[in-house]
């Protein structure tokens, strides 16, 4: 019997935890709650990992009311999370938890929900293919470079595909995509991190502190 809202219990040392809905189960994976390998029993008695779970396309379609064109377009889709994303000519509404990346013929559409006061909304954005100049893995992190018309600089995204399989199968999808030239360092260079500058000033401040007691004691 096919179930429409189909519900997870986490094996856990033997035992039994449970029932979550697929979104709670992924936003677990999403806070590393849990792991790709954590053994799931669906609500059929079938045994399946947080990570073929990931894999798979999800059964209920939050999505619907925002779906337009042919599914026939739709060449691959994926479960992912909105890492970070750069203020740019590409605005993505503020998604929480789970979203939906579907690479289609022209464009990387990215659909999910946020908040928005007390209740959830549900939204998506089409990022045109053409404008993803560079891509790059890291472990299970998929970064886009993408640049908008009449844009100088690029935007840079980072996506979240739960494990380094998928995130090299997704970018194998952006065939335009070139890798990120300029290596780790000048990709991370966006600006003074503001956590360092917390650990610089505070080394300051905490030295400051030693030398007056030392000229105090003198």
């Amino acid at each position: 019997m096919r179930l429409d809202h189909p519900v997870y219990h986490v094996l856990l040392e033997g035992r039994k935890v449970g029932p979550y809905d697929r979104r709670t189960v992924v936003g677990m994976r999403i806070k590393k709650t849990l792991t790709s390998d954590h053994v799931l029993i669906s609500s059929d008695g079938r045994q399946l990992t947080v990570k073929e779970l990931v894999q798979s396309r999800p059964r209920d379609n939050h999505f619907q009311p925002n779906r337009s064109g042919s599914y026939s377009l739709v060449q691959a889709t994926y479960s992912a999370s909105i890492l970070s994303a750069q203020r740019g000519p590409f605005v993505l509404p503020p998604f929480k938890e789970e979203v939906e990346a579907r690479v289609q013929k022209d464009v990387l559409r990215l659909a999910g929900r946020f908040r928005q006061g007390l209740a959830w909304r549900e939204d998506r954005v089409k990022l045109p293919l053409d404008a993803i100049v560079h891509a790059r893995v890291r472990a299970s992190v998929v970064d886009l470079w993408l640049r908008g018309a009449g844009a100088k600089g690029l935007q840079r995204i980072s996506l979240e595909l739960f494990t380094p399989e998928t995130a090299g199968e997704f970018v194998d999808w952006l065939p335009r995509a070139t890798p990120w030239p300029h290596g780790d360092a000048a990709a991370e260079r966006s600006g003074p991190n503001p956590a360092v500058w917390a650990v610089v000033v505070g080394t300051a401040i905490a030295v400051g502190g030693i030398l007056a007691w030392v000229m105090a004691g003198r």
